[in-house]
Order: structure tokens, then sequence, then C-alpha cells
């Protein structure tokens, strides 16, 4: 079973339960987080769906991390849109 710093990972029935795990924060987005869940989504070809929640009793996520500034939304720095680079494959968005 694949393991992510910032994510709840599980699969059961071809079905994978994504939890948003930064409680503290309210979940708040951040880019490891946003790379995690680029990772989950791509972790098991067998999923068929995906449920996605958040750990905290208080919120489902509070939107992006302030505190990153503009870093989270820096597409070119995602391991995915470096390898699309590499191969000179265009990067969807």
């Amino acid at each position: 079973m694949k393991q992510f710093k910032t994510l709840g990972y599980d699969v059961d029935h071809a079905i994978a339960t994504i939890t948003l795990n930064r409680p503290d924060r309210m979940n708040a987005l951040t880019d490891e987080m946003a790379n995690d869940l680029i990772a989950a989504f791509d972790a098991d070809d067998a999923v068929k769906a995906v449920i996605v929640t958040g750990a905290s009793n208080r919120a489902f996520c509070a939107g992006a991390d302030i505190g990153q500034g503009r870093a989270l939304f820096d597409y070119s720095q995602r391991p995915q849109a470096t390898a699309a680079s590499a191969r000179g494959e265009p990067l969807h968005i």
C-alpha cells in the first residue's frame, strides 16, 4: 500500500479513500500535499472510484496554506511537470 506524508490512503474493493491529514492546520493545502494528491490519484490503476475526505472535525480543507506564498501555484516545480518537459510533452493543467 502506498504511503504519503500528508495523506492517508486506503483501497478497498477498487475504491480509494484519500484523507487530507493536516488536522492541526484544518487540512490547508501545501505544495507537498498537492504533489501527494497527484501521486495518490496515479497510485493504483485498478481503482475505479475515489473518496476524498479530511482528518479535521472543523473543516474538510481550509484552502491553500498561505504560509507558502505562491509556491503552491508554481506548476513548473511539480514532479510531473518536470518529467513531461524533459520528454518534450505539453503540460496540461
